[in-house]
């Protein structure tokens, strides 16, 4: 997609994610999952933080939180979640960008290690991850199990439509270099057009585990969602939490 960079999606979506996306992760899951794996009062560091909207909970459960966004429109909406002023955060890539740490443990939820847009950047992402956290610590991905049968080329549908508002998902598939690239057409009768773009390269678990392997990760254990229920074939996203 011309024209599109890392704060291209943050800065298309800030005024509306929460509202558009308030369902795609269990947040109290979330939150469960992640103090188990790290401890009460323990570290942990949220990739692509975005709104806060995980990061905010985390932090008013106990948890310390640092979060990291290449959108600066994103990050200034995470005082405003609970939770959410004690949330460390962080203007930046996250990938070149990361603080030091050390963590005890890290999170990037729904798709968002999906932003990177090619396979060397997530490749990178594990190696920089693995050297902010200690020895026992985890990274924990939420992600969509890519459907092999997809077909390729683009796609029209409507996500919504309102008296006064109709917003368009036009997307385009690529199964032969594994990306989705896409726009949320809103079209108002006060506003006019809003396009909010979005491009994800995406990767099965398989390769997730290889990427991981090679940092020195070992898959600890696989669900098909954060509440922990059992990840099988039929699964369409996975949990994976992977050791140092």
């Amino acid at each position: 997609m011309r024209g599109y960079d890392s704060t291209s999606y943050g800065d298309g979506f800030a005024d509306v994610y929460d509202e558009w996306y308030s369902d795609v992760t269990d947040v109290d899951a979330t939150v469960s999952r992640m103090l188990t794996l790290t401890g009460a009062g323990g570290t942990v560091l949220e990739l692509g933080v975005g709104t806060g909207r995980l990061a905010g909970p985390m932090a008013a459960a106990g948890l310390r939180v640092t979060g990291i966004d290449s959108s600066a429109a994103m990050l200034e909406r995470i005082a405003a979640q609970p939770g959410g002023d004690s949330v460390v955060a962080i203007h930046g890539d996250m990938v070149r960008d990361l603080p030091d740490g050390p963590f005890d443990s890290c999170l990037v939820a729904y798709n968002t290690l999906f932003n990177l847009l090619d396979q060397a950047e997530q490749r990178e992402c594990f190696r920089v991850v693995a050297a902010r956290l200690p020895p026992g610590g985890c990274f924990v991905v939420e992600a969509i199990v890519p459907d092999p049968t997809a077909p390729a080329g683009g796609d029209v549908s409507v996500r919504s439509i309102a008296a006064d508002r109709v917003v368009l998902s036009v997307s385009d598939h690529r199964p032969h270099d594994q990306r989705t690239t896409g726009q949320f057409v809103e079209l108002t009768e006060a506003g006019g057009v809003r396009l909010r773009p979005w491009a994800i390269r995406w990767a099965p678990p398989e390769e997730l585990d290889a990427m991981a392997t090679d940092a020195g990760f070992t898959l600890e254990e696989r669900f098909a969602d954060m509440a922990g229920n059992p990840y099988d074939e039929a699964a369409d996203h996975h949990v994976s939490v992977y050791r140092i």
